[in-house]
């Protein structure tokens, strides 16, 4: 595998979709095709067919009442398990509202994510050896946290790095410069994923920002930019995986571009894509989907087929099945819990209704 050069990519980034699989399963850039033995990218690929399934699952179940806020995440998978299964257990993992997947397979149980998304306080208490904070609601906000926790990993002489994702409308807010630009001038080991699916909602990425590409922002704070196609799974790794190489050799933080699409709506909130986007273009991006790239290559080298599928899919929705079972059996959260874990001293106007709910839920 080539070895990229950060140092470099400081001044000039990489702002065309570095690639490894094209849109048919072929490898059209050898030199960045990542050593990962075969057991290794049946695994990855797994893990894309594991995506796909709780995405689709999670929108089911939000629709039947049974989840609260999830944001789909089909067409994301390269993007999202590429770069996951790049870092290590040991890594500091802060995802968006966007990365429940990436969680889960950092560690947590599939059911907080699930309880997390109803609002309920048990999904966000997190076993005491996952390196990870629940999913910021912030836009952007994530990144002025991935430096604080980046540069407390420094000061302890951590080998190991803090991550996270934001979406392209991420890179508009304040807390995304701020976040860079201080793991910047500390050389703290994060590393910053841009997930670009064109969209900020409904808001184009043409309409948010004149810059070419967002990897280019890492320039304005001296840290390496690279831009990646988001749908090609082995691409996101090989990029992550050298970068995160070259972040706990002591180098500072690296910023990384996805360029790739979301195939559902922004969130379950309710937004109707086919308002703010064509079927033209949609087409145009089912055709790059993530998994039929990856599946075509790994048929290709006797690595996969149908039997292997099935059993995969199967093995995912039994998980999700399993964990709804526990997400169902747990405590209804009433509302006067729920002000009470909002305050450490309750304000006397919150305090009247919480005496207010406190009588209800008492008859």
């Amino acid at each position: 595998m080539k070895k990229l050069d950060f140092e470099e990519l400081k001044h000039n980034p990489e702002i065309k979709p570095l690639q490894v699989l094209d849109e048919d399963g072929k490898v059209v850039n050898p030199d960045l095709m990542p050593d990962l033995s075969d057991e290794e990218l049946v695994e990855l690929f797994k893990q894309m067919v594991w995506s796909r399934v709780l995405g689709d699952r999670t929108m089911k179940l939000c629709r039947q009442g049974r989840l609260g806020f999830f944001a789909p995440t089909a067409g994301e998978e390269a993007s999202q398990m590429g770069s996951n299964f790049a870092m290590s257990k040991d890594d500091f993992l802060l995802g968006g509202y966007r990365d429940v997947p990436q969680l889960v397979k950092h560690g947590l149980p599939m059911w907080k994510g699930f309880l997390w998304s109803k609002g309920h306080v048990n999904g966000n208490k997190y076993p005491e050896e996952l390196n990870a904070v629940p999913p910021q609601i912030i836009i952007g906000a994530q990144y002025a946290q991935t430096a604080g926790v980046a540069l407390g990993l420094k000061k302890k002489g951590a080998k190991n790095v803090a991550y996270t994702y934001t979406g392209d409308g991420g890179t508009s807010q304040g807390d995304f410069y701020e976040g860079v630009n201080f793991a910047s001038a500390f050389k703290a080991p994060a590393l910053f994923f841009v997930q670009n699916n064109l969209y900020a909602i409904s808001v184009p990425r043409k309409g948010q920002t004149a810059a070419p590409t967002l990897a280019q922002k890492a320039v304005a704070s001296g840290i390496p930019g690279l831009q990646v196609d988001g749908m090609d799974a082995l691409a996101v790794y090989s990029v992550a995986k050298q970068a995160r190489d070259w972040i706990t050799a002591g180098n500072g933080p690296v910023l990384i571009e996805t360029l790739c699409y979301r195939y559902g709506p922004h969130t379950t909130a309710g937004d109707v894509p086919r308002r703010y986007r064509s079927e033209d273009e949609e087409d145009i991006w089912l055709k790059k989907d993530p998994l039929i790239r990856m599946r075509k290559f790994l048929e290709s080298k006797g690595l996969w087929d149908e039997d292997q599928e099935k059993a995969c899919v199967e093995a995912a929705n039994k998980e999700v099945d399993d964990a709804m079972q526990e997400v169902e059996s747990q405590p209804t959260q009433t509302v006067t819990e729920l002000m009470q874990n909002e305050y450490v001293v309750t304000p006397p106007a919150i305090q009247k209704e919480l005496d207010a709910y406190q009588a209800k839920e008492a008859k």
